[in-house]
């Protein structure tokens, strides 16, 4: 059976996620004590804290839960806005002719943010790795793969 946590310690558990400064976590929390760093060390090395810690992060990360499919709405949305083409306007405000992206380098970013949520990964393993692509035509196909 675990050991429950006094007032006090879920205080310092609440205020540690808040600031993850052991010292300020323990003032905060109402401590009186002269070695606050080693008072929180000895705190932090507690297994109910730790567990306290972990359930109350968890806690907060479920909240913010967020879908994939949203996410990936939102990062493509970006992509294509930023990398869409608008005409160049000189210092009289007419048109050029000539055309420019909105802002490449937010769209690499959303692209590049993109890539690394599905896991798509550049390394050199990956680049030896590639399978070749076999052309199916209805010409090759036999009657026993239709």
């Amino acid at each position: 059976m675990m050991k429950q946590l006094t007032k006090q310690q879920k205080q310092f558990v609440l205020e540690y996620i808040r600031c993850l400064d052991g010292e300020k976590a323990l003032i905060q929390a109402g401590y009186k004590t002269k070695n606050t760093r080693q008072f929180a060390s000895e705190l932090l090395a507690k297994d109910a804290i730790v567990n306290e810690i972990k359930k109350q992060l968890k806690i907060q990360i479920d909240s913010l839960y967020v879908q994939k499919g949203y996410v990936i709405q939102k990062l493509l949305q970006i992509a294509e806005f930023s990398l869409e083409e608008e005409e160049l306007l000189d210092k009289d405000g007419n048109y050029t002719g000539k055309k420019k992206l909105r802002d490449s380098g937010a769209g690499l970013k959303a692209l590049e943010a993109l890539c690394k949520y599905l896991g798509f990964t550049n390394t050199s393993e990956d680049e030896n790795n590639y399978q070749e692509a076999k052309i199916i035509t209805i010409a090759n196909l036999d009657d026993k793969k239709i």
